[in-house]
C-alpha cells in the first residue's frame, strides 16, 4: 500500500508520493498507472519526493507516459507545499534537487499552510547544444519549422528542459494538438520538446497554451511559462516582469537581469489524499 497526495498548480495536476518514508519500485510503470484518468487516479504525471545529499529534498518527475523529465515548474511549487504541510520541514526557504539543478523555493505561509510559492528557476539556457536543438543561432530566435503548409518561427530556450516558443494570431481557436504532437518530435529536437503557442496581449500580459512532451496539452506549465517570458523579453515584446495567462490561471514571471535568474510565483493546491493498493496496480 502506498500513500499519495494529488495536487495541482494552475490545473497542472500530479500524483505526489513521499519516497523518503515509503519504498517505491518500478517508477515508470507506477507513473503510467496513476496518471491514467480512467483506470488510475488521473494526472499529468507522477512526482516523487526523495532524500537528497545536496539539498533539503530531491524531486523526481515522471510524465504520464512513464518518461522521466528534468523539471516541472508547477510541480516543484506543489513539492514545496507538500513537504511543509506534511511536516517534512519547517523551513520557509528550501532547496530542491532536480535533474535541472537545485532550485530554491520561498514559501508564503497563510493560516499555517503554504499559499503561494516563489521559485528561483535559475538562468535560462540559450546554447543550442545544451537545450538541445539543432540550430546554428545563439540564441535561437528564428527557428523555422513547417507542419504541412503552415510555417512557424520559434525562439528556443531551456529552463532545465527544452522549450520552443512561437506566436499565433488567435490562441483560443488554435489547434494545439494538431501541431503540437508533430512539432514535439521534430528531428531538430534530439530529446523532443515542449511547444508553447503564445499570443501577446500587451507589454505585461501574454496568453499561452502548451503541448508538453510525453503528456500532450496541459492546463499549465511552469517551465514553459518561464521560457515564454524569456522568449518575449529576448525579442523585446514585453517588460522584464510579465503575467503569463495559462488555461489554468496566471503565473508571474520575472527575468532579473541583475543575476540573470528567472523567478516564478504562483499557487499550489492540495486536491486529496489517498492510498494505492498493490493488487489494484496488477
Amino acid at each position: 500500500m502506498l500513500k499519495f497526495t494529488k495536487m495541482q498548480g494552475l490545473g497542472n495536476d500530479y500524483i505526489y508520493i513521499d519516497a523518503i518514508n515509503q519504498n517505491i519500485k518500478n517508477e515508470k510503470e507506477l507513473a503510467r498507472f496513476v496518471s491514467n484518468r480512467h483506470f488510475g487516479i488521473g494526472g499529468d504525471g507522477l512526482i516523487l519526493i526523495c532524500k537528497s545529499d545536496i539539498a533539503d529534498f530531491k524531486m523526481r518527475m515522471f510524465n504520464a507516459d512513464g518518461t522521466e523529465a528534468e523539471m516541472c515548474g508547477n510541480g516543484i511549487r506543489c513539492v514545496g507545499k507538500f513537504v511543509y504541510d506534511k511536516g517534512l520541514t519547517n523551513k520557509i526557504t528550501i532547496k530542491v534537487e532536480t535533474l535541472a539543478g537545485i532550485k530554491i523555493l520561498t514559501l508564503n505561509i497563510k493560516d499555517k499552510k503554504v499559499h503561494t510559492i516563489k521559485v528561483d528557476m535559475g538562468e535560462p539556457i540559450f546554447k543550442p547544444e545544451m537545450i538541445p536543438v539543432l540550430a546554428d543561432e545563439n540564441p535561437v530566435k528564428n527557428l523555422k519549422l513547417k507542419v504541412g503548409e503552415k510555417e512557424f518561427t520559434f525562439t528556443s530556450v531551456s529552463m532545465g528542459n527544452p522549450h520552443a516558443v512561437t506566436i499565433v494570431k488567435d490562441i483560443e481557436k488554435f489547434d494545439v494538438e494538431k501541431y503540437g504532437k508533430v512539432l514535439e518530435i521534430d528531428k531538430v529536437f534530439p530529446n523532443k520538446c515542449n511547444i508553447e503557442f503564445i499570443q501577446i496581449i500587451d507589454k505585461k500580459n501574454v496568453k499561452m497554451r502548451v503541448w508538453e512532451r510525453g503528456t500532450g496539452e496541459t492546463l499549465a506549465c511552469g517551465t514553459g511559462a518561464c521560457a515564454t517570458a524569456v522568449a518575449c523579453i529576448l525579442n523585446q515584446l514585453t517588460e522584464s516582469k510579465v503575467n503569463i495567462q495559462l488555461q489554468g490561471g496566471i503565473l508571474e514571471i520575472e527575468w532579473n537581469k541583475k543575476d540573470n535568474h528567472v523567478y516564478m510565483t504562483g499557487p499550489a493546491v492540495t486536491i486529496c489524499d489517498g492510498e494505492i493498493y498493490k493488487e489494484d496496480m496488477e
